[in-house]
């Protein structure tokens, strides 16, 4: 019992350290809005339109913000479904077979019927012994939450949680909202920053508090330290933006630039790529109306996606088809169950499918179901 109790007092003592960077990004937001809305605009700006024009243009920047943020943190990372996980059964037999070919042989079974393409780097099928499931594409474990992740880009500890397919576009707003926050303080602040820090301010504000006989260096320091606050907090928050919106475009994740996905023909950093409007589609959806507000509106279930298979990016190198041919085809043997129809939306207009139903092609690769084909100009 004493292990047992020992463990629980050190995972709870981890779950409280694990809420420190988030209590501290609380308590700086929390400062931001004193020092901004009490000490700048009701205190120092004396024109009552500009007064108004900032606090109105602030406070909506700021719910967005912290809408956000509270998507980001209290939106639960999405878990692969039943559908992936090992019956009791199954776990036995996997349990009997010896290691390496015997249970690739299981695995490989159990995974026919399922939409999943990607492979370890050493091509076996990719299988989670802590949560006894076969992985779907783009799902990983994650160490901090102890479970796997459906589309995992990374564990963030500024918001406590694992970003992934439930919460990403949470994520990407949250840095847009919050690199628009720090930026419209920075422009806005400049003025008054300039103004205490220059000499003809300090001389201005020295007259200003001998008339009063109330110094105001607490209003000053706030103001001041807000604008050097704001602005390196941009430069940080604007460079991390560019990278996810480059992810984006290219539809990967941070894991995946780092490590690109392994497919059967081989590695392929840009195999879920379908072009930059269809990949910001995939995140942020088909209605432009919810594209800036924190509700979920992501296309697919997390356990499919769209391939591409097929080495469109200059970065990459080239197919060798692809010097003596106009056309680039590579053959996919798609699984029982398709796609979503959200899913197969992105697949509409290019590239194009073209189903194969000879009995030459279904006996060479050894299935009966039918086999697609995508094709893509060169």
């Amino acid at each position: 019992m004493a292990p047992s109790g020992s463990r629980s007092v050190k995972r709870g003592c981890q779950r409280v350290l694990y809420w420190i960077p988030v209590v501290f990004i609380v308590l700086i937001v929390a400062w931001s809005y004193y020092a901004y809305v009490l000490e700048l605009c009701i205190e120092s700006i004396d024109d009552i339109g500009e007064k108004i024009i900032y606090l109105l243009a602030y406070h909506v920047t700021f719910i967005m913000f912290v809408w956000a943020y509270w998507q980001t943190i209290f939106t639960s990372p999405m878990n692969p479904l039943k559908e992936f996980h090992l019956s009791y059964s199954d776990k036995e037999l996997l349990e009997r077979a010896d290691r390496g070919e015997s249970q690739q042989e299981i695995l490989r079974r159990l995974a026919k019927d399922l939409p999943i393409y990607t492979r370890t780097n050493s091509g076996a099928i990719r299988f989670c012994d802590r949560c006894q499931l076969l992985k779907p594409d783009r799902c990983h474990h994650c160490s901090v939450c102890d479970k796997c992740i459906l589309k995992m880009d990374h564990h963030c500890p500024w918001v406590n949680n694992c970003v992934g397919f439930s919460n990403y576009k949470y994520f990407m707003l949250f840095l847009a909202y919050s690199l628009l926050y720090c930026l419209f303080i920075t422009a806005t602040d400049l003025q008054y920053f300039i103004r205490f820090w220059t000499a003809e301010g300090r001389a201005h504000d020295r007259l200003k508090e001998y008339l009063n006989g109330l110094p105001d260096t607490q209003g000053k320091f706030h103001i001041m330290f807000l604008f050097f606050a704001s602005s390196m907090f941009s430069v940080s928050l604007a460079s991390l933006f560019a990278y996810h919106c480059w992810l984006v475009c290219k539809n990967r994740s941070t894991l995946e630039a780092v490590r690109g996905p392994a497919f059967r023909h081989g590695t392929d950093k840009n195999g879920f790529g379908l072009g930059s409007s269809k990949n910001f589609r995939q995140v942020f959806g088909d209605e432009r109306r919810y594209w800036l507000l924190p509700v979920f509106s992501s296309l697919g279930d997390g356990c499919s996606f769209p391939t591409c298979l097929v080495n469109q990016d200059a970065e990459q190198p080239c197919s060798p088809e692809g010097h003596n041919a106009n056309k680039i085809a590579t053959e996919i043997q798609f699984p029982a169950k398709p796609l979503r129809e959200s899913q197969s939306r992105l697949l509409s207009s290019t590239p194009s499918w073209i189903e194969s139903d000879s009995a030459e092609d279904r006996e060479r690769n050894g299935t009966s179901n039918p086999i697609m084909i995508i094709e893509h100009e060169a």
